[in-house]
C-alpha cells in the first residue's frame, strides 16, 4: 500500500499558513477547521510544519501566551516529507521515529497533501480488515474432505 491510496480517499483538501502570519490567527484556522497541522508555505514552497505541539511549545516558551508570535518562530523548519509513492510501511517507520503526527506529500516541490498517523493506522486496519474477510471467505469455501470423491 502507498501515501496515494491515502490520498485518493482521503481527498486534497489543504489548509496552509505562511511563515510572518501571526500565530492567533493559524491558531484560529486550526480550532476552526478542527485540524492538528497546518503546512507552512512560503513564496511557493513547503518551509514548515506547524502542528498544536509547536503552539504548546511556542506558549509555554512566551510564559503561557501567544502573544505576537509568529508562524516562523513555532513551526517545524524541517518537516519530514514523503512522496505519493512511498510505501506505507516506510512512512509509518518515519513517522514513528521522529513522533511525527502529519507528513506533507510533495511531488519534487508541489504539495500534494498531508497525511496523518491517523490516517496511516486506518489504513493498515482497513487493509487488514479486508485481508481477514478475504481468509475467511476462502476458508468458508475451501471443499471439505466430506467433499471429496471416494477411492
Amino acid at each position: 500500500m502507498k501515501v496515494s491510496d491515502i490520498l485518493r480517499v482521503k481527498g486534497n483538501t489543504l489548509y496552509t499558513a505562511s511563515p510572518d502570519e501571526p500565530l492567533a490567527n493559524a491558531v484560529n484556522v486550526m480550532a476552526e477547521k478542527d485540524i492538528g497541522s497546518l503546512v507552512v508555505m512560503g513564496h511557493g514552497d513547503l518551509v514548515g510544519m506547524l502542528t498544536f505541539r509547536e503552539v504548546i511549545l511556542a506558549i509555554v516558551k512566551n510564559g503561557g501566551a501567544i502573544g505576537s508570535t509568529l508562524v516562523r518562530t513555532a513551526m517545524d523548519d524541517h518537516p519530514l516529507t514523503c512522496s505519493a509513492e512511498t510505501d506505507l510501511d516506510e512512512v509509518r517507520r518515519m513517522m514513528l521515529d521522529r513522533h511525527a503526527r502529519y507528513m506533507p506529500v510533495m511531488n519534487q516541490k508541489m504539495l500534494m497533501g498531508v497525511i496523518s498517523l491517523y490516517d496511516v493506522a486506518k489504513a493498515v486496519v482497513d487493509s487488514q480488515n479486508f485481508e481477514n474477510k478475504m481468509l475467511k471467505a476462502y476458508i468458508r469455501d475451501w471443499p471439505s474432505s466430506e467433499d471429496e470423491p471416494a477411492n
